[in-house]
């Protein structure tokens, strides 16, 4: 058996979860999130804990049992705390910011880029004046979502080896080469 999949996971007061058929919701002070799950698992909720139950010891069962426990831990994380993925954009003349429901980036290219938001995030833009430095907020309920649109966002111009320069993840370290060198 997983032993991730063996660990309940704790529900803070506030949290409700509901199994319906193969759906399980879990609502909270945030949002709400659902998820559609195989047949190979079930839940059981015992007062302030839920367990994911493995049904059978196949190989196939064994696989979802982390899986669906990881899913169903985050989503009572997300309707709770919530998700933030950090970005900072490097580079001298970079711009961004937030219009709307539209990030629009200045990064070195003839026009900006505009990225719609998608809905049930929020992204906020700062600037460090003395560090030419921006950082960007993505934040959510949904892990994968929030995930998803900041790696759209750092692949527009990801970061390059020789100055630094891009879009790079907070806790990023990009390894700078050396250039080329005159006899």
């Amino acid at each position: 058996m997983s032993r991730i999949g063996k660990k309940p996971i704790k529900l803070p007061t506030g949290v409700d979860v509901k199994v319906e058929g193969r759906k399980i919701n879990v609502k909270g002070p945030k949002g709400s999130l659902s998820l559609d799950y195989l047949p190979n698992v079930a839940f059981e909720q015992d007062g302030d804990s839920l367990a994911v139950v493995n049904i059978g010891d196949t190989k196939e069962n064994r696989k979802f049992h982390g899986l669906y426990r990881t899913l169903v831990a985050n989503m009572v994380e997300g309707v709770t705390d919530g998700f933030t993925r950090k970005l900072e954009v490097r580079g001298q003349g970079y711009k961004a910011s937030v219009a709307g429901n539209n990030l629009e980036l200045n990064i070195g290219y003839s026009h900006p880029v505009i990225m719609a938001i998608p809905t049930g995030m929020e992204v906020k833009v700062q600037e460090k004046r003395g560090e030419k430095l921006i950082l960007i907020d993505v934040t959510g309920i949904d892990k994968q979502a929030v995930g998803q649109f900041a790696a759209n966002i750092r692949a527009v111009r990801k970061p390059e080896p020789y100055k630094g320069k891009g879009i790079r993840y907070k806790d990023e370290y990009v390894r700078q080469k050396q250039g080329k060198k005159t006899v």
